[in-house]
């Protein structure tokens, strides 16, 4: 018997979703007193933001493949 796999139709694309995150992450850092939890969440947004920027770099048109 083999298992179906389940299927997710994402509705927001991958850049706005990582921005929210990012921003979420960033409004939840404040509400914190500096230390590593603080730290922990910046640096979790921070990632965020650089996913994001990564994956539009991907998707642009003028990449080029390396010759």
């Amino acid at each position: 018997m083999t298992q179906k796999r389940r299927r997710f139709k994402q509705t927001v694309g991958l850049e706005e979703r990582l921005a929210a995150e990012a921003t979420r992450l960033r409004e939840e850092a404040t509400r914190l007193t500096p230390g590593a939890a603080r730290d922990d969440l910046l640096r979790k947004a921070h990632q965020c933001e650089t996913g994001s920027h990564m994956s539009e770099w991907l998707r642009s048109p003028r990449l080029q493949p390396p010759e």
